[in-house]
């Protein structure tokens, strides 16, 4: 235990904390939701520690024994043509650990292709794809560490990438207190190949921090994430439309956020509604989303997600739609099974 400890402690220390926003990295579908549940919450983590295989990919200290031999599959029908998903395997070893495998894809579908004279010169496809081995361990009753080790590749085109990225994270869980709490540090690592020799763009490195209860007298649990907490500040000031006109109502804008504001861009909110142990509702709100995505003439339900799970014999289904933008919603399928009962 002692040396465990020792060894993700030396990691931590190792990192060199580097603010990133979107835009300002590659591999960025390694940032989207994968999972239907935790899709629904409104992130693209969950700090729930109840041996769901599907939670692993993005929280490698909830792999348990418990989900020794359990096989998972989620597919996501994103906007266009894109469509991702992923597929995971879990295994117990009794000195080594609990390891679950996944392999990770994207695919961009086809995008015509033209010169600069705007000619057409037919179609080209792009995808990414992620091979991951995490591993979990419980220290005791109450704390467990993890890890996930991810082979990433990337092909746009006439360009190819790959890279190597590590998570760590660490929970704590309260069974009696019915409490859970996580700590991931996300994506560190670097390209191996860029798309360009001597243009090495770096990963999208994130620290998150998880929160959750259930309640002792209903059957809810809620959830609280805050997410990019090695960069403060999220907004994205364009200095441009300081002191500047708006063009349609000619009055004067400032684009300053306020304090309150530059927190709540931190938070996700998630609950989940459990009537029986079969059948259970859920429901998120992902502040920072809203606002970067809203339409002022028409708001809508943007930032806010749902979904559902229900048992049917020996699988578990969830089903979610999470609103991005007003264009659509993307529709997240995730099903598991425990090969053991078959």
């Amino acid at each position: 235990m002692k040396k465990s400890i020792f060894i993700i402690g030396l990691l931590f220390t190792s990192i060199v904390l580097q603010a990133q926003t979107g835009g300002n990295s590659t591999y960025e579908f390694l940032t989207l939701s994968n999972s239907a549940r935790i899709a629904a919450l409104g992130s693209d983590f969950a700090p729930i520690k109840d041996d769901d295989i599907t939670l692993s990919i993005a929280n490698p200290s909830l792999i348990t024994e418990e989900m020794n031999n359990k096989l998972a599959m989620s597919f996501v029908d994103y906007y266009s043509d894109i469509n991702y998903g992923f597929a995971s395997y879990s295994k117990t070893f009794e000195e080594a650990g609990s390891f679950v495998g996944s392999v990770q894809y994207i695919n961009y579908g086809k995008t015509t292709e033209a010169n600069a004279q705007g000619d057409t010169l037919g179609s080209f496809s792009g995808n990414e794809n992620a091979i991951t081995l995490g591993w979990g361990r419980e220290l005791d009753s109450l704390f467990s560490i993890g890890a996930n080790v991810k082979l990433l590749t990337s092909f746009l085109h006439q360009y190819s990438s790959y890279g190597l990225a590590v998570d760590i994270s660490g929970t704590y869980h309260n069974p009696e207190a019915r409490f859970t709490a996580s700590i991931i540090f996300k994506n560190i690592g670097r390209q191996i190949k860029s798309y360009e020799p001597g243009n090495n763009e770096p990963l999208p490195f994130e620290i998150q921090l998880g929160l959750s209860k259930r309640l002792k007298h209903l059957p809810f649990r809620y959830s609280i994430m805050f997410t990019n907490l090695q960069q403060p500040d999220l907004t994205y000031k364009n200095s441009s439309l300081n002191n500047q006109p708006n063009p349609f109502t000619g009055e004067v804008e400032d684009n300053d956020s306020g304090f309150g504001d530059k927190v709540m861009r931190h938070i996700v909110v998630g609950g989940e509604f459990m009537p029986t142990n079969n059948f259970t509702l859920r429901v998120g709100y992902n502040y920072r989303r809203r606002q970067e995505m809203k339409i002022e003439s028409k708001l809508g339900t943007v930032g806010f997600s749902w979904g559902i799970g229900f048992r049917v014999s020996k699988f578990h289904f969830s089903y979610s739609r999470a609103a991005y933008h007003l264009v659509g919603s993307p529709n997240y399928i995730t099903i598991t099974t425990d090969l053991s009962k078959f």
